[in-house]
């Protein structure tokens, strides 16, 4: 069983949220948000506020007005049809799909409790939110659960791994260990990508066009002369290229060395890639980071990249990759992938020059913007404006989660 801190949350009507850890100190967890009273005997207002502050507890970004439309959904559908709350819920609280499946486990137990605590005349008793995540220590786990059968409060549980927690988590809030762990994550991702035709051809068990002689005669010959079978080829699909430029500006510290960690688990992991960083120059790393040992890769990479959180010319940076690299065959037919925030201290105007040339090369151009999970987020920086229009797929990149939805992407034929 996989392991972490065992974090809990406890709201009452009068008092405010606090965390506890059961391993480490320093594991705390943020609270489960403002106090709520318990749900038992409650209407549907209170029901959607309670809920809420469980779902803003364990991750998901649930705005007030998110908060009041399902309030008003609960007012027009009652909560005695479950399905019906719970597909108002997933409805109002849940805007990305990664959030679905923590959304699931949180309404579960939530109902639940309600359920059981359902008593229109009861008072409303306050209730305690733990929040526990897995530690993989029996003995631990056994201490924590005689600590809450010991509590007088009613406890909901809701139970998560350090792996579901750590998917889930923007990058811009990991700790060291976690950056490792996370590595670790990364480095079991598949990036495969769309193949591409090529002019070698290989055996087939289909009817084609073109007779495999070779293959014939060698058949004719073991059958002592009579070619009674016939053989064909077909071209061999070929693995298309995937380029990766990484912006290691000032803007992007947060986010950019969780990010190269991924381009990393891509070198190592898989032939044909090509990594660069880009900041006030254009870095290529792809030599560095072809050790399959993470801390030899990234120290490499690291003594190699002299511009870590510096200024951003990411136009002069695609303007040396098109004239060196790209457009003269790095990314001809390629699978380009720019991990960016699109901040640009730069002209935009030689930015959307540049994209222009880039997109009319490359199979699929992706844009990688790990502020575009941010609520309300428009691309408002005028790089990341002149860029968009010359952008195959626009995606996030905070978080694990959200990696792994661009590796599907990738793979897309």
């Amino acid at each position: 069983m996989n392991t972490s801190p065992h974090t809990a949350a406890h709201t009452t009507a009068h008092t405010t949220a606090h965390t506890s850890s059961h391993t480490t100190a320093d594991a705390q967890a943020a609270a489960l948000g403002d106090p709520t009273p318990a749900p038992a005997g409650a209407g549907p207002a209170r029901i959607a506020v309670a809920f809420s502050q469980i779902l803003r507890g364990v991750g998901l970004s649930v705005p007030t007005s998110c908060t009041h439309t399902f309030a008003e959904a609960l007012c027009a559908t009652g909560i005695d049809d479950r399905d019906a709350t719970y597909w108002a819920g997933r409805a109002s609280l849940v805007r990305r799909p990664e959030d679905i499946a923590l959304y699931d486990r949180a309404f579960a137990v939530f109902f639940e409790h309600l359920d059981s605590h359902g008593d229109p005349d009861a008072p409303a008793d306050s209730v305690s939110i733990a929040l526990a995540v897995d530690t993989g220590d029996d003995d631990a786990d056994d201490n924590d659960a005689e600590e809450r059968d010991d509590a007088d409060d009613d406890v909901l549980e809701l139970r998560f791994s350090t792996t579901e927690i750590l998917r889930h988590k923007d990058f811009a809030t990991y700790s060291p260990d976690e950056l490792a762990q996370a590595h670790e994550l990364m480095s079991h991702l598949r990036l495969i990508g769309s193949p591409r035709a090529s002019l070698r051809r290989g055996p087939t068990r289909r009817v084609t066009s073109n007779p495999d002689i070779r293959r014939t005669v060698r058949s004719a010959i073991r059958a002592g002369g009579e070619p009674v079978e016939r053989h064909f080829s077909a071209p061999t699909p070929r693995l298309r290229r995937l380029v990766l430029l990484l912006d290691v500006s000032g803007s992007m510290e947060p986010y950019a060395r969780a990010l190269l960690r991924f381009v990393h688990a891509a070198v190592a992991g898989r032939q044909k890639v090509e990594a660069f960083t880009m900041g006030t120059r254009l870095t290529r790393i792809t030599r560095e980071l072809t050790s399959r040992d993470p801390d030899i890769a990234l120290d490499a990479a690291g003594r190699r990249v002299v511009d870590w959180s510096g200024g951003t010319r990411l136009g002069a940076d695609l303007r040396e990759f098109n004239d060196q690299w790209g457009v003269r065959g790095l990314a001809r037919n390629s699978i380009v992938v720019i991990l960016s925030d699109g901040w640009d201290r730069g002209d935009p105007d030689e930015l959307g020059e540049q994209m222009q040339r880039l997109h009319r090369v490359t199979h699929r151009l992706i844009w990688v913007n790990p502020l575009k999970v941010t609520a309300g987020y428009a691309p408002l920086a005028r790089g990341m404006a002149a860029a968009l229009p010359h952008v195959d797929r626009f995606v996030e990149g905070h978080s694990i989660a959200a990696i792994e939805e661009l590796t599907k992407v990738i793979s897309e034929r």
